[in-house]
């Protein structure tokens, strides 16, 4: 691993899931990495913790269905990596309004990736858990993600190969110099070629403490304090994870959901109150709590809709729910994951290796730049 008087090749500035796989994929390369994290291993402050995200396939265009796909194999090597098993495969489903997933069914036949539409009553025999409203769109190539283990498993994999993890360190400051950046803490300055910030929550406020010119349209970053519910299941059954989408036969916010070892997991998509992620209460809001337990009683008969538990997490959108993965100069951003970013997190990785390795220019959809505000996927 080549270093220069102490010098890193990059410094990563948050060490959520992103920030881990940026620097599995870049330690990975050879390439002498420290990984800056303000907080402790496991932490519950931010966007990456818990028992359980989705990982699905289906999306509504080609390009993140593609990067979906990507993403298996390297959640795969990750686990062949560090002996941890991070994925289960359980399939997933969508139903609700058909127009709202058909272009994800044209985008699955695409790209060969294997799916089944279903009509409600098969669905209901073979999900009892779930009431399904509509047909119903499986793929078999998805399920969940264990959020702690993954995070846990891509630091490890990144300290393996030779990252320099460091946690409970603030970072205060960027600046660029002649020879790369600065990134200056409350203890140290760590010199490195590249920098890139994947802070979540607080990427904003870490760029403007920066006072970096070579990032000048960041895209608005919104942070919520989202509240999912677990939920005891009654029965025995297997789940998919799932997608109920408004307009057929529910009529209020679109829900998504999966089982977990915490059980079964709901939750709406960005209807939480705006937050700073430095005062936020952690507490779940009673009004959202109700509504998931009135979807569980009316939607979920696998489930005691009694034995709901709410938790909160931090969700960080973009306007149009594109993310963020673009470089300018020494410096690169990737930003704007929640709602649907985790499972892409070793592929996001890879990208943000190939734009720090200068190989590659950032997807269209993730550049830089003013967005408009369009529906969440």
């Amino acid at each position: 691993m080549s270093r220069d008087q102490g010098r890193a090749d990059v410094v990563i500035v948050g060490g959520g899931v992103i920030g881990s796989a940026v620097a599995w994929r870049l330690a990975e390369r050879g390439r002498s990495v420290v990984l800056l994290e303000q907080f402790g291993p496991g932490h519950r402050r931010g966007a990456s913790h818990g028992s359980s995200r989705i990982y699905r396939q289906a999306y509504d265009g080609e390009f993140y269905t593609a990067l979906a796909a990507r993403a298996l194999p390297l959640w795969r090597a990750l686990e062949d990596d560090t002996g941890t098993s991070v994925l289960t495969l359980t399939g997933a489903v969508d139903h609700g309004l058909p127009g709202a997933f058909a272009a994800k069914a044209r985008a699955l036949a695409a790209l060969g990736i294997p799916y089944e539409l279903l009509e409600p009553e098969r669905a209901g025999r073979r999900w009892p858990g779930i009431r399904f409203d509509t047909q119903v769109l499986h793929h078999p190539d998805a399920g969940r993600l264990h959020a702690d283990r993954s995070v846990q498993a891509l630091s490890r994999a990144a300290g393996k190969t030779g990252a320099d993890i460091r946690h409970g360190v603030t970072v205060r400051g960027i600046r660029t110099t002649a020879a790369g950046v600065e990134v200056i803490t409350d203890d140290d300055v760590v010199a490195g070629r590249h920098v890139v910030v994947a802070a979540g929550a607080w990427t904003r406020p870490v760029i403007d403490a920066a006072r970096l010119d070579a990032v000048p349209e960041l895209p608005r970053l919104r942070t919520t304090q989202e509240q999912p519910a677990h939920f005891a299941p009654v029965t025995d059954d297997d789940w998919p994870s799932f997608v109920h989408h408004p307009g057929a036969g529910l009529a209020a916010e679109g829900i998504y959901g999966l089982g977990s070892g915490d059980g079964i997991k709901i939750g709406e998509h960005g209807t939480g109150p705006v937050v700073d992620p430095e005062t936020r209460d952690h507490r779940p809001d009673p009004a959202g709590v109700a509504r998931l337990v009135d979807y569980a009683t009316a939607w979920l008969p696998g489930v005691d809709p009694g034995s709901v538990t709410a938790d909160t997490c931090l969700y960080t959108t973009t306007p149009d729910s594109n993310f963020v993965v673009d470089r300018i100069g020494d410096v690169t951003v990737a930003a704007g994951f929640s709602g649907h970013g985790f499972k892409f997190a070793p592929a996001i990785g890879e990208l943000v290796a190939d734009l720090v390795d200068g190989t590659v220019r950032a997807p269209e959809p993730f550049r830089f730049g003013t967005r408009e505000a369009v529906a969440a996927r």
